[in-house]
């Protein structure tokens, strides 16, 4: 752990540094040739007035334009996520209906979406992109959020939905670069560069980079991250196009757990207390992942689309926290563990899509073949305490907690633990060696029956082939394979020029290996995987105001088959139905919002509500332009109460709160803007989300983000 404090001095002065240096150019910069400058940089000038409709991104399998699709999806681009000073992918989904945030137990994105848990939904250019860290947003164009489950796009997984990060490309013909900074009240700084480079007349080279370092409200908290994303795009001539990307991530952070829960509510007490240790809770992460696109024309109307992609990722993450607290005490138990996964994965697909006509139908097909294969080393050690030899021990709770005052210290007065790497104290619960194959055919037809009147179906087939070696306990060595077909159907209907009407059916499965593939059950072989079934009718309107309404009304079964005693099985059944609303568009030429408001009631069979499902949860967001140079922002954040365990009333719940943002940019000059947001205005005492019981997430009091960015 002596890296860490080293690194974080090191990563601090260069963002400084960097920051600096990029405040001293700006000025000399900003005083050369305007006419050297690609573009102005005003306050939101893609946000307003001059809104375009977003458009889905050529990865997600689909020729229609995103407001003809039958499907609940959100797209936010970059220039709203910068107005609103979102960091990161969860900041993305609290202002995105259907889709609330987990804890991910402080070192990894977790979604949940309408009412189910991920950590494996998430897709990076319609590329899965499923190991467990926190995605930056340095790189990215636009973040394209979609509800429902949809095997034709996800494969397995995607049980009720997907995220999916849409990459910046190298931009032909331009030259421009963009630098930018930021620094909060409680201390933490980012850094970003963006520059393109236009290299002739038929390529270009595009280099992302960002450099953070992480501070927050708690006892004690620190992060370091870097990346670096070098592209270049080429058009290689008759309707082709190459595009390669390379991306490496360094990341260290620190993880909190956050704080036990007494009498069903988080212990407002407690709320500055990390339980945890300061150096001996942190993660880490290295990656490299690599893609190339290549899109031809193969004949008039006929496109192919071939992506490749490889992915390596080194992980480890260890923390200790509260695993059991009774209420009147001021003693705590305290578990933990450390965790490694190194996951290469490689990706092949192709696809071909195109237009013909049959008669007086109109067919956009799109016809593919994919073959994904993941090596997943995973390995667990349990925290082994001396007093107790066990992975729990009680210790007094006190601001920060001290490790060393535990009941039954050993004979040095300390109640040390060992992490497991080796040795007599180490504490191995598992270790598994997985390798995963899938072999996938789709096919995927959008049929213009009438001018009003389309109708689209689809279907998966995959092969999925999944072997483990338990290096502990070789009983639960084993294999896999499950042969799956995931269908899909929707029908459209304009009832105007401005009204939408849709109905669909979709389908998708997951593997009995879970999201993270460590482990495979005695009986899972046995077994068939996971399905679930969606079932969704909606609008999509153009109001008379400006606004752009979608609302849908959907019900997703999901059905997990366990095996019984007398070794037969039967099926554990949730249901989970709901009502998303959202709104988006200019109210006038100055004024842009985008709001959402979700409805949700997730049951399983027995009828108890599902954890992490509120059943309300609203946001909405408005920015408004003052003058030129001015544009002033409100966002409203509210969730209702939700359970910390899938059971009955009376169990631990999060409780209900608001959160109220506020913000402004301001263009210093044709090149330069200025940002100010703040975040909870009103200093609410929030939990926003918790990974189980005795970990509940405190919510950041108000804090502030001072913003500058310039573009030549």
């Amino acid at each position: 752990m002596q890296t860490q404090t080293h690194m974080k001095n090191i990563t601090h002065k260069y963002g400084i540094g960097l920051l600096a240096l990029a405040l001293a150019n700006f000025n000399l910069l900003a005083q050369e040739d305007g006419e050297k400058a690609t573009s102005e940089l005003k306050p939101l000038n893609v946000i307003g007035a001059q809104t375009e409709a977003p458009t889905l991104s050529s990865g997600l399998k689909t020729s229609l334009p995103a407001e003809s699709l039958p499907k609940s999806l959100s797209i936010m681009n970059a220039d709203q996520i910068k107005a609103q000073g979102l960091k990161s992918v969860g900041d993305v989904i609290d202002y995105t209906p259907g889709v609330i945030n987990s804890q991910g137990e402080g070192h990894r994105d977790a979604a949940v979406i309408r009412g189910m848990r991920t950590t494996q939904d998430f897709y990076r250019d319609g590329v899965r992109d499923d190991v467990q860290y926190y995605r930056p947003l340095y790189n990215i164009e636009q973040v394209e959020i979609i509800r429902g489950p949809d095997a034709l796009l996800s494969g397995f997984g995607g049980a009720y939905g997907l995220i999916n990060r849409v990459s910046k490309q190298g931009k032909i013909g331009e030259d421009f670069l963009t630098l930018s900074g930021s620094i909060d009240t409680f201390g933490e700084t980012s850094v970003q560069l963006d520059k393109n480079l236009n290299l002739n007349e038929s390529s270009a080279f595009r280099v992302n980079m960002f450099m953070d370092n992480l501070e927050n409200h708690r006892d004690f908290y620190y992060g370091d991250s870097f990346g670096i994303n070098p592209v270049v795009n080429y058009d290689l001539g008759d309707g082709s196009t190459l595009h390669l990307s390379y991306e490496y991530l360094d990341q260290e952070r620190f993880i909190d757990r956050g704080i036990p829960t007494a009498n069903g509510k988080p212990v407002e007490a407690y709320k500055n207390i990390v339980f945890g240790d300061a150096t001996e809770n942190f993660s880490t992460h290295e990656a490299h992942i690599f893609r190339a696109i290549f899109e031809h024309d193969l004949a008039d109307s006929l496109n192919g689309r071939l992506a490749v992609s490889h992915s390596s990722h080194d992980k480890l993450y260890q923390n200790i926290y509260a695993s059991g607290y009774t209420a009147g005490t001021s003693v705590v138990t305290i578990d933990g563990y450390k965790d490694t996964t190194k996951r290469s994965t490689g990706i092949l697909s192709y696809d071909v899509s195109g237009e013909f006509e049959t008669g007086s139908l109109v067919h956009n097909i799109t016809a593919g073949i994919q073959y994904l294969d993941t090596d997943n080393d995973n390995d667990r050690y349990n925290t082994n305490w001396d007093q107790t030899n066990d992975d729990n021990e009680v210790f007094n709770i006190s601001r920060p907690l001290n490790l060393t005052g535990g009941y039954g210290v050993n004979s040095s007065g300390n109640a040390t633990f060992n992490q497991g790497y080796t040795g007599a104290n180490s504490a191995l619960n598992d270790r598994t060696f997985a390798e995963i194959d899938v072999l996938s055919f789709y096919l995927n037809d959008e049929i213009s029956i009438t001018d009003s009147i389309n109708l689209l179906l689809g279907v998966r087939f995959d092969d999925m082939r999944f072997d483990v070696v338990d290096a502990k306990t070789a009983a639960n060595s084993g294999d896999d394979r499950d042969f799956t077909t995931s269908p899909r159907a929707g029908l459209t209907f304009d009832i105007t020029n401005e009204a939408m009407l849709y109905g669909a059916y979709s389908e998708t499965f997951a593997p009995k290996a879970g999201d993270q593939y460590a482990k495979l059950g005695s009986s899972d072989s046995k077994l068939d995987p996971n399905t679930f079934e969606n079932i969704e009718f909606g609008i999509k309107y153009d109001l008379p105001v400006g606004l752009t309404m979608n609302a849908a009304y959907f019900e997703v079964q999901a059905n997990k088959p366990v095996l019984n005693g007398d070794g037969t099985s039967s099926e554990q059944e949730s249901e989970t139905t709901g009502f998303e609303l959202q709104l988006t568009g200019n109210l006038s030429e100055k004024w842009y919002l985008t709001a959402g408001y979700t409805s949700l009631d997730a049951k399983d069979k027995d009828g108890n509500r599902l954890k992490e499902a509120p059943e309300n949860v609203f946001s909405i967001w408005n920015n408004y332009l003052v003058s030129d140079r001015l544009a002033v922002n409100l966002g409203i954040i509210y969730q209702d109460e939700s359970y910390l365990k899938s059971t009955s009333a009376g169990s631990p719940e999060l409780p209900d709160y608001t959160r109220v943002d506020v913000g402004a940019s301001y263009a210093l000059t044709d090149n330069t803007t200025l940002g100010l947001n703040i975040e909870n205005l009103l200093d609410e005492l929030y939990f926003p989300h918790s990974h189980s019981t005795h970990q509940v997430s405190v919510g950041a009091p108000i804090n502030a983000m001072l913003s500058i960015t310039s573009k030549f």
